[in-house]
């Protein structure tokens, strides 16, 4: 087979899955659905599209599964016809002369309706110029990742062969949803740990006594996954409502799931962004009473010995408790305390979100909490330890 030949074959059938029935690429007009039902998926779900001459009318889940209502699945309609641009639009300064394109009247003036073509053009002259200025590093391709579920249209992708086909660019290293986290975690465990299989939800709803959502509305977010949502996830949460386990939700506001939960759940509302030091005081309460895991901190972590003395304020000359904690983080002393307490004497599953690795310093939420679950001391044992992926993609 040709090397063309075989590449037509391949991008046919990598969009097989999206289409019914499976057609090769010239076929693909003369099988489309214009009134009538289709399946295909979405980070949402997998969902059951109805069309009525060439438009669509309607959307909902092709599954059925959870018994909670997920709204993102009833507005294809919406995303296909109001979500998109439909044609290329131009400023007008620029239009009219790119090489003095008067940037200040960006956000101020119109645009202006022009041909692929042309627009093709003016894009293909500019990046001639650019490099032609600056090089490489003066282009920044940073189309980001979040794309259809197939492959057939992975825009970051094509965008970058594109670029170096053409002279090379910038790009970016992680992504946004993690980006600090994925970068800290290597160093800290091993890999980069907010995209790995978490433990078991079945693990944690057989073996853990105390579940603590750290900065995390699963209850929303477990409505999409990176490619598409099987709609399993939620049930989880339901079943986790349902048990006798003790809930904790650590958070800046009282979150969605926070309400799904209602009296289940203790919410210990924390200053956005003082995470670091309430877990900080954690384990400096741990340490003064000499309730930690001696064995686990000895056989499986280095460090210690440099971490110590910084909680203990001998490095900068402040001691790392639950008062000092309690003036940054907005929460009582005693509660620093007895949650530390708590954590340690039952089996612990710590879930966090992401929000809080989103800041300056963001590095310093992940890394602190894997440091209370090992003095802990329960991370391996089934129910306990940590997981920083529980509200995303099912865990």
């Amino acid at each position: 087979m040709e090397r063309r030949s075989f590449l037509k074959f391949s991008a046919a059938l990598s969009g097989a899955s999206m289409v019914p029935g499976f057609v090769f690429a010239k076929d693909l007009n003369k099988n489309l659905v214009k009134t009538g039902k289709v399946k295909t998926a979405a980070h949402w779900g997998v969902l059951e599209v109805e069309t009525k001459n060439g438009k669509i009318v309607s959307s909902k889940s092709a599954l059925n599964i959870s018994p909670y209502p997920n709204p993102l699945q009833n507005y294809t309609k919406d995303l296909v016809e109001n979500s998109r641009v439909k044609h290329v639009y131009v400023r007008k300064s620029y239009l009219a002369n790119p090489d003095s394109p008067k940037p200040e009247l960006r956000g101020a003036e119109e645009f202006v309706k022009v041909k692929y073509e042309d627009a093709i053009k003016l894009v293909a002259k500019e990046l001639k110029k650019t490099r032609k200025a600056f090089g490489a590093q003066g282009v920044f391709a940073g189309s980001y990742g979040w794309k259809s579920s197939g492959n057939v249209h992975n825009s970051r992708i094509l965008l970058h062969r594109f670029m170096n086909m053409s002279g090379g660019f910038v790009g970016s290293t992680g992504d946004y949803s993690t980006g600090a986290s994925q970068i800290i975690m290597p160093h800290v465990v091993g890999s980069i740990e907010v995209y790995e299989q978490q433990s078991s939800w079945n693990d944690v709803l057989a073996n853990s006594e105390v579940v603590v959502l750290w900065g995390a509305n699963p209850y929303s977010t477990l409505k999409i996954s990176w490619t598409s949502n099987e709609e399993e996830a939620q049930k989880y949460l339901e079943d986790l409502k349902n048990s006798d386990k003790q809930i904790y939700m650590i958070d800046p506001y009282l979150n969605e799931t926070g309400r799904y939960f209602g009296d289940k759940i203790k919410w210990i509302p924390v200053r956005p962004n003082t995470d670091v030091s309430m877990m900080l005081a954690m384990c400096h309460y741990l340490y003064i009473t000499n309730n930690y895991d001696k064995d686990f901190i000895e056989n499986y972590t280095y460090g210690f010995d440099k971490f110590v003395p910084y909680l203990l304020g001998k490095i900068d000359g402040v001691v790392k408790d639950a008062k000092w904690a309690s003036k940054i983080c907005g929460v009582e002393a005693k509660v620093i305390e007895n949650l530390a307490k708590t954590f340690k004497e039952h089996k612990t599953m710590l879930m966090s979100g992401w929000g809080m690795q989103r800041a300056d310093h963001g590095e310093q939420p992940h890394w602190a909490l894997v440091t209370l679950a090992s003095m802990i001391g329960q991370i391996g044992l089934p129910g306990g330890g940590f997981g920083l992926s529980y509200h995303y993609s099912g865990g």
